[in-house]
């Protein structure tokens, strides 16, 4: 198992066309390597987000799990999600934080919007992505 506590652990929607080329962006500009994924379909996360009490089968939701593991785990969702996912890119990326200016309710409701359209404009798989052979260090249990 990889050592995560130290990583920001994306969990996404596997079968998602969005969610796929939202990791495909941060894959290809995670430099600094600060960044692993797991689909929301995976073992791994349903056991993650059943220990935080929530719902384990919305599809809807990219969540940020931080310090995998640590007494001060925390899991982030939504906009919030996503806001630290590319933070951690570092560099003119960091400007996303100006995201957080937003009141947390208007942040969600766009990105409720956007989830709720996602298959329709950006498609669905049958299956989760495999990783380039590049990147599967960053995949829990592919």
């Amino acid at each position: 198992m990889l050592n995560t506590t130290s990583h920001s652990i994306v969990l996404y929607d596997g079968v998602c066309g969005l969610c796929n080329r939202l990791n495909q962006f941060l894959l290809k500009r995670d430099h600094r390597d600060r960044l692993r994924f797991a689909s929301l379909q995976s073992e791994f996360a349903q056991r993650v987000l059943r220990a935080h009490n929530l719902d384990a089968s919305d599809l809807d939701t990219v969540y940020v799990v931080l310090n995998h593991g640590a007494a001060d785990e925390e899991v982030l969702a939504r906009s919030d999600a996503i806001i630290h996912a590319v933070q951690q890119l570092g560099g003119i990326w960091k400007t996303i934080s100006v995201g957080k200016l937003l009141p947390r309710s208007l942040g969600n409701a766009i990105y409720n919007v956007v989830a709720s359209n996602r298959y329709r404009v950006f498609g669905k798989s049958d299956s989760c992505m495999l990783p380039q052979p590049q990147h599967r260090q960053k995949f829990i249990e592919v």
